[in-house]
């Protein structure tokens, strides 16, 4: 059986983003790795996707950005959680829970 990449739900992207910036602040790339890495490379950020999503969660208050330099030490931008984006993460982890639960009490129907 080969591994296939799964398309994101809607909306999970930015829980995924907020769960990845949560112990520490880092760049894009970084937090492109930090959730392939933590899903087997089953799910993939490309990043037409993820620099939208950096944009949006950053004019909503949920993260905030500076820049800074990586480890090769090239100029990149660091994304940080904000207060605002904690209380949304936890939003999202209860609302996430809820939506999982719903369809396994569905699957496990038949």
């Amino acid at each position: 059986m080969t591994r296939t990449q799964l398309d994101l739900l809607r909306g999970t992207l930015d829980m995924l983003v907020l769960k990845a910036l949560e112990p520490d602040p880092m760049h894009g790339y970084d937090i492109a790795r930090v959730i392939e890495v933590a899903t087997n490379d089953v799910l993939r950020v490309e990043e037409g996707s993820l620099y939208p999503a950096l944009h949006r969660m950053e004019r909503r208050g949920w993260i905030a950005a500076k820049w800074g330099r990586s480890d090769n030490n090239r100029r990149a931008k660091f994304y940080e959680l904000t207060k605002k984006g904690r209380a949304r993460l936890r939003q999202e982890l209860t609302e996430w829970e809820l939506y999982t639960d719903a369809v396994a009490a569905m699957m496990g129907r038949w």
